[in-house]
């Protein structure tokens, strides 16, 4: 009989310890299972996406209220184009909203900031962000600083 407790508690905590890493694997790979499905699409040009992936957060404040769901390349103008789908329960955003790329951190994972603008029109359904700011790449920073140290 005290054998049979242990193997049942043995099994309790295995299946336990699995939920724990299915939970975790949804949460870490920004697959939201609450979503309403009411949102609408924006797209951003940007001279560099190093980083950044499809499924990255996008947020305004600090709270998410998207997600990038596709990354394309422009070759006409050589720029990255990103997808995203915002909420509409964040209100709309106005024509002169400001986009960048930033890091979780200082090694973090990279998402969208969405800055809202004082205009007072309105971005629609597939309409494009103009005012963009790359990701900071810190291999390219520290490469310049070694390269202005050794020319000086």
């Amino acid at each position: 009989m005290r054998m049979r407790t242990i193997e049942i508690g043995v099994g309790a905590f295995v299946l336990a310890g699995i939920l724990a890493l299915v939970f975790l694997a949804v949460r870490v790979s920004g697959i939201n299972l609450t979503q309403s499905g009411d949102s609408y699409t924006l797209t951003a040009r940007f001279d560099d996406v190093a980083g950044l992936k499809t499924r990255a957060r996008v947020a305004m404040a600090g709270v998410t209220i998207g997600r990038v769901t596709d990354i394309l390349v422009d070759v006409e103008y050589g720029q990255a184009v990103v997808v995203m789908e915002i909420e509409r329960t964040a209100g709309e955003l106005t024509l002169d909203t400001g986009a960048a790329i930033l890091t979780e951190g200082i090694l973090g994972a990279r998402y969208i900031s969405l800055l809202p603008g004082a205009d007072e029109d309105m971005l629609a359904d597939g309409d494009e962000i103009m005012d963009t700011q790359g990701a900071l790449v810190l291999e390219n920073l520290i490469g310049d600083l070694v390269t202005r140290l050794g020319a000086s």
